[in-house]
């Protein structure tokens, strides 16, 4: 393992390897996740779901449930006293579906119902009649584009229809390359179940609720709107988050617990199952990419086609958005101003899909580094070759027309990536956990064939098209404590230990606390869209700064000295003019300081009819080469290595870095060979762990990594999102690997067996 970090601070400064302040309670097991909560007098919620992908919802009779000793309240669409629809960008999905209205995916809320035990709940959902008239489900996107399927909401089946038409259309390459491919449905599986605690305020007319999520304030918009009350009457506290990767964006039961709590003026806690979760929460979307590159004899790119089809699934989500991202980043990492791209994002009767690590890049880099290894072969270039030929830089213009002004080390991503040692040959006596299959002993050494692929990507950094994107914090210097305060949902990612480490660098103090994570300070916006480090850092960084100058300035009158030659060096204020030094901590007991800043980026431009527009703020980007073993009878695959050089910026705490860069490269495996929701005319057929597969330690290759520092002049700490980029590329470099062992075009991901042994 090669991790260049570039510098070495004082621990638990920015560049060191701070701890976590919530590392040893979840180290021993006291961290008090979502599902952990409890209230005095609290009751147990639950949800029934609709069993049908498409249907009628002809009448509900819950006269039997109300007979059960225990259940306390019955919540239906009739009782929701605000708006009966939410939703991120389109407000289309119901609180519970209502009598005469359909139900468009399985697993569409009906009802909710409020017990003094989760068995009551159980007995409770199972006594109530409901009817349905089933109809025939719409699962194909392509029905919705060709107007062959009848309308399954009114506000239509298209969320979203984009061209990108960019340069000259004319340009056919002397050499030219295209398929189709396509990805499937993954999961986002995090650990920590949906789970939350609404408990109202006495008299009825508020509630507070503790939830797991990624948006606080988001959150209670849409709650909020729901429940008919003014926002201020709907407080929010972060529970603690098991995981999200996107899935958390969305609200699943955060209405229906503060509706029942309101509705019984109790406690009221809702927890889902595993498989409840797999109904309860988007998914990454699935999609079929076509392509075709035009190229001219020395391989260099002229220009691409592209047509893609994302199923976004039974409601909107971040659909748009996602789609967004896949046609602005066809191009991939590479130079290229030519361009025709057609994309669509439909609804269909399949589960809703959102947001998911990686948001549209993922799918579209799957196509272009299939592409990119198609070219090296019509060419007879090597895949490093053809794209250190390509590669982008600082200052190339996009097929959007967009200039890349942020710091794009691309070449030098591919470069680093390739002077990792790959691994030695597999031994004849390998140890049987070396080998595909493990300790199945279904494979044999002198079956396995080696390959080796490359995947290469851009993933933008933070929300896009004309978002008024920003973010607050507040730091106070209180009773001689340095205290920050701000609403960034820490949903593993470690922004609780950044914050941390801004405060002491800023202000040259060891002891900062974090006050709670809730809505009784402004908005941070998602942790999402590898946008935190950047925004949330930001405010937190200018919150610091503005209290350290408050700090100075009163050191100043107080001690007769000149302020403008004041500065905070490690844990002292110094005077630069005599040399003397002020211990921090000694002075800040004196006074009573509080800021709280809005930190703003500029707004980006939405996109014209032609995909032309300045619509993304920054980049990031990264190289994989796969190391693989196969057993082309069997179809077995073993991931051996993955070497990796990513372009982070700064490097502001190194073991943090290696942990998101590894576990992305996790998540970006299971897409490439195991993890899909598989979907059958609408149903779901594996919600559970024992069926939808998952990674395991002992699926997880050797990671050696470099971190390209080249600070990124545009963000206020230097810094890029390291979380996404990782799992972008590693799924087509893993693809490519399987490719290069067997010689089989493989065009979809996840590779199956018998993708491979057919």
């Amino acid at each position: 393992m090669s991790v260049v970090t570039g510098s070495s601070t004082r621990f638990g400064a920015l560049g060191s390897n701070a701890n976590r302040p919530d590392g040893n309670a979840k180290v021993q097991g006291g961290f008090a996740f979502s599902s952990d909560m409890w209230a005095e007098n609290m009751l147990w919620g639950a949800t029934m779901r609709s069993p049908h992908p498409h249907a009628r919802l002809l009448s509900i009779d819950a006269s039997e449930a109300w007979k059960i000793p225990g259940v306390e309240c019955v919540v239906t669409a009739d009782d929701v006293p605000g708006l009966p629809n939410y939703g991120l960008i389109m407000q289309d999905q119901p609180v519970f579906a209502r009598v005469g209205d359909t139900v468009r995916y399985l697993g569409e809320p009906i009802l909710a119902v409020a017990a003094d035990h989760p068995e009551t709940c159980r007995r409770a959902l199972a006594a109530i009649k409901v009817r349905y008239e089933v109809l025939e489900p719409v699962t194909d996107p392509e029905r919705c584009i060709d107007g062959s399927a009848p309308p399954l909401h009114p506000d239509g089946n298209v969320f979203r229809h984009q061209r990108i038409v960019s340069g000259d259309q004319t340009i056919i390459g002397e050499i030219q390359v295209e398929g189709t491919y396509e990805i499937g449905m993954q999961d986002q599986a995090f650990l920590g179940l949906e789970a939350a605690l609404a408990v109202p305020d006495t008299g009825g007319d508020g509630v507070e609720l503790y939830i797991a999520t990624q948006w606080l304030h988001e959150d209670r918009k849409q709650i909020a709107a729901c429940l008919g009350l003014p926002e201020e009457k709907v407080r929010l506290v972060l529970g603690g988050v098991g995981g999200a990767f996107g899935a958390r964006e969305d609200i699943s039961l955060q209405v229906h617990t503060c509706l029942l709590a309101l509705r019984t003026g109790r406690p009221v806690r809702i927890s889902y199952s595993r498989e409840e979760s797999f109904f309860g929460h988007v998914h990454r979307h699935p999609a079929t990419i076509w392509m075709r590159h035009h190229a001219d004899a020395q391989g260099r790119i002229l220009r691409i086609e592209s047509r893609m089809v994302f199923d976004g699934g039974a409601y909107c989500s971040t659909s748009p958005a996602v789609l967004i991202n896949a046609i602005t980043h066809t191009q991939g990492p590479y130079k290229c101003e030519n361009a025709t791209v057609d994309g669509w994002a439909l609804r269909t009767n399949n589960p809703p899909c959102g947001a998911m690590r990686g948001f549209g890049v993922v799918q579209a880099c799957f196509a272009h580094e299939s592409q990119m290894d198609k070219l090296a072969a019509a060419t007879g270039l090597s895949p490093v070759e053809v794209r250190l030929r390509n590669a982008m830089e600082t200052g190339d213009r996009l097929i959007t027309g967009q200039i890349m002004d942020s710091v794009a080390p691309v070449e030098r991503c591919i470069r680093e990536t390739d002077a990792i040692p790959l691994p030695p040959p597999m031994p004849m006596d390998a140890n049987e956990l070396l080998v595909p299959g493990g300790t199945g002993l279904t494979a044999l050494p002198s079956n396995i064939r080696r390959g080796v692929g490359w995947g290469v990507s851009i993933k933008n950094l933070m929300y896009s098209e004309g978002f008024d994107d920003f973010s607050t914090a507040r730091c106070r210097i209180s009773n001689g404590a340095v205290h920050v305060k701000f609403a960034t949902a820490e949903v593993g990612q470690g922004f609780v230990m950044l914050a941390q480490q801004i405060a002491r660098s800023v202000l040259g103090v060891d002891d900062v606390y974090l006050d709670p994570i809730d809505t009784q300070v402004g908005s941070a916006g998602s942790t999402s869209a590898s946008r935190q480090t950047w925004m949330s850092g930001g405010a937190v960084d200018a919150a610091c700064r503005a209290v350290r100058d408050e700090l100075l300035d009163r050191v100043a009158t107080a001690r007769g000295l000149v302020r403008q030659e004041l500065r905070i060096d490690g844990t002292d204020i110094v005077d630069a003019l005599t040399g003397t030094r002020i211990a921090v901590a000694e002075v800040i007991g004196d006074h009573e300081i509080d800021h709280t800043v809005e930190y703003h980026h500029p707004a980006t431009e939405d996109l014209d009819e032609n995909g032309q527009g300045n619509c993304h703020v920054a980049f990031a980007f990264v190289a994989h080469r796969a190391v693989v073993d196969v057993d082309p009878d069997l179809g077995l695959v073993k991931v051996v290595q993955i070497a990796t050089a990513q372009d982070v910026g700064r490097v502001l705490n190194p073991l943090s870095v290696q942990g998101q860069v590894e576990g992305g490269i996790a998540q970006g495996l299971g897409l490439a060979v195991m993890e899909e929701i598989i979907v059958t005319d609408g149903k779901v057929r594996n919600p559970s762990f024992t069926d939808y597969l998952l990674p395991t330690f002992l699926d997880a290759p050797t990671v050696d990594m470099v971190l390209i520092e080249e600070p990124e002049p545009k963000s206020p700490l230097g810094a890029k999102g390291v979380g996404e980029p990782p799992c972008v590329s590693v799924t087509p470099a893993i693809a490519n690997a399987i490719r290069n062992a067997i010689g089989r075009e493989l065009p979809r991901v996840p590779v199956r067996p018998y993708d491979i042994c057919l």
